[in-house]
């Protein structure tokens, strides 16, 4: 091991059913610095660091940590070796004071096993007032705003001695002031030896903090750089990476559709999630959603669909006022959502595929008998149509493969006879032959009249399947890509905020 790093990884792979999340990765950590790992969503940063901090076992690979060899790590063997991460996600508990959030895990006790509060309270406050974070530690979580929790969580990586620092998303939810009281911890605790790795899509901050850059793409390392010899445009291109080969290209002959055949996203809004969105999607287009994991984009589509409540927003089809009250309004009035998790929110999987597809129709016109002859009948022949790969529409949708699950969640929706349809990264965890297959089919939707909205976090599959995109940011849309501006730098630009 080089004596300058702290950290080696030596050919790290992970793999999971159909994804190669990491190949052949190598990275090194020096003692004292701030190295920041870049890359666009699915690129293999969560996993890496998720093996780091011994959440997850890699298949293969070497990990040299202070000089010593290992081939994983399980969670309490990375803290106990000074390895803390902070996640996006707060992990607080919202019932708890702030001195028993950063205690948690080693809050002090009388002799008879008690949990001694004030000195719990003693030490969170000399923590906090070291690290320049000016919170009572006796107030409950539930009375912080979201920059004082995001300070807590940070505050909690330094209540055991961190010899690596993990950041993933530090400043998502802070404001300026946080950011500076971040970035001076940082700072400080690194001139005295402990190093960081910081994940930011905001990569303007790794020229503010950062010595070197780590560029993933694929689940593999492109490139490390120090940051002074490098800039923005090299990152960027190397997450881009080669041009990827479009499965399907939207046709350039337009289809034509009255003017007046459009839906229109006005006004919608929901405080700290979604921030005054509209657009509007013709008949005959794919218009797509593209942005960074927790820009808003499947907030709004369920707001859309009347899953989530709003602060405002009106849906208009073809001139007429179709806002959903909530999902079954939704589907009486032709809007069809194919949400991201289908084997949770999308299938009854321990039931037969003629079932799950004729599940919504039912919904949408109830009777007082069922006719099962009739619907075996006709939701076979949707399944024909959509080349559903089964023996019999009887198999249990848990038998089939993803692709063909996805098939089955959009055969459910035509059958409703939806006229709106909302899919929500429909091509995740499935095969290639499956993806080109829902891109032809999303296609021939589009042709036939059917209004589609595609949210991916696969920019070359928007770039593909797509007419125009919108790119969303903190809860807005930054812009609308269409034509030659519909670019993989230009999305990536976009949804991080890069001028």
């Amino acid at each position: 091991m080089d004596t300058t790093n702290i950290l080696e990884a030596v050919r790290v792979n992970k793999s999971y059913p159909g994804v190669q999340a990491l190949e052949e990765v190598d990275f090194d950590l020096r003692y004292g610095e701030v190295q920041a790992l870049v890359g666009q969503n699915g690129a293999g940063k969560s996993t890496f660091i998720e093996i780091i901090a011994g959440s997850i076992k890699p298949d293969s690979g070497q990990f040299t940590l202070n000089g010593k060899d290992y081939t994983h790590l399980d969670p309490s063997a990375s803290i106990e070796l000074g390895i803390q991460t902070v996640h996006q996600e707060n992990q607080l508990v919202e019932e708890l004071t702030v001195a028993e959030n950063i205690y948690l895990y080693n809050l002090p006790k009388t002799r008879l096993g008690f949990v001694k509060l004030t000195a719990c309270i003693e030490a969170a406050d000399k923590l906090l007032q070291d690290l320049g974070i000016d919170i009572p530690s006796g107030k409950k979580l539930t009375d912080l705003t979201p920059v004082q929790k995001k300070l807590i969580s940070i505050a909690k990586a330094f209540s055991r001695k961190a010899k690596i620092l993990i950041l993933d998303e530090p400043t998502a939810s802070l404001d300026k002031i946080g950011k500076n009281i971040l970035f001076d911890i940082v700072r400080r605790y690194t001139g005295k030896g402990m190093s960081v790795i910081y994940i930011s899509h905001n990569i303007g901050e790794i020229f503010e903090i950062c010595d070197r850059v780590t560029v993933f793409k694929d689940g593999m390392k492109v490139n490390t750089h120090t940051v002074k010899d490098t800039d923005m445009n090299t990152i960027v291109k190397e997450m881009i990476g080669k041009s990827t080969m479009s499965l399907i290209k939207r046709s350039a002959d337009d289809v034509s559709f009255p003017a007046k055949d459009i839906l229109e996203v006005i006004d919608y809004s929901r405080h700290g999630v979604v921030d005054h969105v509209s657009f509007e999607v013709r008949k005959g287009e794919i218009f797509g959603i593209g942005g960074l994991v927790g820009a808003g984009r499947t907030e709004l589509a369920r707001m859309i669909f009347g899953l989530d409540e709003r602060d405002s927003g009106k849906l208009l089809f073809c001139g007429r006022d179709i806002t959903p009250a909530g999902p079954n309004d939704a589907i009486r009035k032709g809007v069809g959502l194919l949400t991201e998790d289908r084997k949770d929110d999308g299938l009854v999987i321990l039931r037969p595929i003629f079932e799950n597809i004729s599940l919504v129709r039912i919904a949408k016109k109830r009777g007082m008998f069922m006719n099962l002859p009739k619907e075996r009948a006709e939701t076979g022949s949707i399944s024909d149509r959509l080349n559903v790969k089964t023996p019999a529409m009887s198999q249990l949708v848990i038998n089939l493969s993803g692709g063909n699950q996805q098939k089955v969640v959009l055969a459910k929706w035509l059958f409703a006879e939806s006229e709106i349809l909302i899919f929500d990264e429909p091509t995740v965890g499935i095969d290639v032959g499956s993806k080109s297959e829902i891109y032809v089919l999303m296609n021939d939707l589009a042709k036939n009249g059917k209004i589609v909205i595609m949210i991916s976090s696969d920019n070359p599959e928007l770039i593909s399947v797509c007419d125009r995109v919108g790119v969303m940011r903190f809860g807005r849309i930054a812009s609308i890509l269409e034509g030659g501006q519909l670019t993989e730098e230009n999305l990536i630009k976009y949804s991080m905020g890069i001028e």
